[in-house]
């Protein structure tokens, strides 16, 4: 599997504390033509390997031992930069979700999927789509509305809210209502990459770090009733 831009295969790391999971995931990922760069097995692990490597894609699980697959996430990619991150969990409880999500998580993934929904996945993370088994994405956007409910405390002196270009709004608005990066594409007819340019370009406007925080800024402003 090859990233579109630069058309080199898309490196992915395993993180488990199963060794036979662990082996058979990154086997099967290799043999789709993803390139597994490092698997861990532990937490610090995870975090020492993955920044030695610097993978495109972090397929993790969160039940691991030393440190939590939740902080892991938070530390690689907390500051908007490192990793997408793919949850693979035997947990489909929406606390865990949710906890992901609020990491960094680009998506969450149960361990029944099949081979072919992993493979999937892993190549929409790879390309900032957000993945979730069926039935927890509007769990998801239902949180970011809760969030959205909840008054920030606003800062004295805040900054002016930067200009965000007329396409960079229309992308923001169909981002708040949960379509995905694809289904964006489709319905503006323009490319993915061109969604994903819009959507950087507007986290850097508005100095945020992921989609998380992305969606809920929309739906503050009432973007995703529109």
């Amino acid at each position: 599997m090859t990233d579109e831009a630069a058309g080199k295969p898309v490196k992915v790391m395993v993180v488990d504390d199963h060794p036979m999971w662990r082996d058979a995931v990154a086997r099967d990922l290799g043999e789709a033509g993803f390139e597994v760069v490092a698997t861990a097995g532990d937490g610090l692990q995870a975090v020492r390997r993955a920044r030695a490597t610097g993978p495109d894609v972090l397929v993790l699980d969160l039940n691991l031992p030393e440190k939590p697959g939740v902080e892991v996430c938070r530390e690689l990619v907390g500051k908007g930069t490192g990793p997408r991150v793919l949850v693979l969990s035997a947990s489909g409880e929406h606390a865990d979700v949710l906890e992901a999500v609020k990491s960094g998580a680009t998506g969450y993934l149960v361990k029944s999927a099949s081979t072919e929904e992993l493979l999937d996945a892993v190549r929409r993370t790879a390309v900032g789509d957000p993945v979730f088994t069926p039935g927890l994405a509007g769990l998801v956007l239902g949180e970011y509305r809760r969030l959205a409910a909840d008054p920030a405390p606003s800062a004295p002196d805040k900054p002016a809210v930067p200009h965000l270009t007329e396409r960079e709004t229309e992308v923001l608005r169909l981002v708040a209502k949960g379509l995905s990066y694809k289904q964006i594409a489709e319905r503006l007819v323009i490319s993915h990459r061109t969604v994903q340019n819009h959507v950087q370009n507007t986290l850097g406007k508005l100095q945020l770090h992921n989609r998380v925080e992305l969606v809920r800024y929309a739906i503050e402003r009432g973007l995703d009733e529109e």
